[in-house]
């Protein structure tokens, strides 16, 4: 999806756009790979990076602006390969499950430090929730953040604590379980996706989101190609 502007104090300026893909192809995956090992290395953390190749169940996508990576989340859908969250939370997931609920988990989140980083996030989110909720038929979100994140998440996403801090071994430091019923999500996309004027008042990633109406092409568009969208960046 596009639109058109000027970039402001620039009228002769192209408008600014970024792309949301799958990373399906090796350049971008390496490319998303470089990212997360230099977020993740600035927070101290360890990270075994991205398998060589998208699988069923680890989709990978990128927002890129002229074609340098500047975020990237993977969508890790509940299968009998497991979740990773089960490393440190097995229990919780556990009792998710015999609760008949369809988890899936979101990993591997990385920002490149850009202006317009609220957009990007709220839009890389945004389209990995279509692909878990809309396209896959998963109803509950799973997030691991470090303990100084939680606040964040729980205001700007809507999260709850599901598991108290423990180590996450796989990357060597200190992480809370959040939970996200993704009822909430489509309820406060509804509200307010595609309204940024309202983020003044309503302090989370909503408002930065796709409208419902920008969704519903978002979903046609990916249902006939090759899962890419793109949006203006402030």
């Amino acid at each position: 999806m596009s639109a058109s502007g000027g970039v402001p104090g620039t009228e002769t300026a192209r408008p600014r756009l970024f792309k949301i893909r799958g990373a399906d192809s090796h350049g971008q995956r390496s490319s998303a790979n470089i990212l997360i090992k230099r977020r993740y290395a600035w927070r101290g953390y360890q990270n075994a990076g991205l398998p060589d190749q998208q699988t069923p169940n680890r989709i990978t996508l990128t927002a890129t602006d002229h074609d340098a990576i500047i975020g990237t989340i993977t969508v890790g859908l509940d299968s009998p390969e497991g979740l990773h969250a089960e490393d440190t939370f097995a229990e919780e997931i556990a009792t998710l499950r015999r609760a008949g609920r369809r988890i899936c988990e979101f990993t591997k989140l990385a920002m490149d430090p850009v202006s317009g980083a609220k957009q990007v996030l709220a839009s890389l989110f945004h389209v990995a929730y279509i692909v878990a909720y809309r396209f896959k038929g998963f109803d509950t979100l799973l997030i691991e953040v470090n303990p100084r994140h939680v606040g964040y998440y729980t205001r700007m996403l809507g999260c709850t604590v599901l598991g108290q801090e423990r180590l996450n071994r796989r990357v060597n430091a200190p992480a809370v379980l959040l939970h996200l019923d993704f009822s909430y999500t489509l309820q406060q996309i509804g509200r307010f996706g595609g309204k940024p004027e309202l983020a003044s008042s309503e302090r989370s990633l909503y408002p930065y989101s796709f409208s419902l109406s920008e969704e519903a092409g978002i979903i046609s568009r990916l249902q006939k190609s090759n899962w890419s969208t793109e949006r203006p960046a402030i």
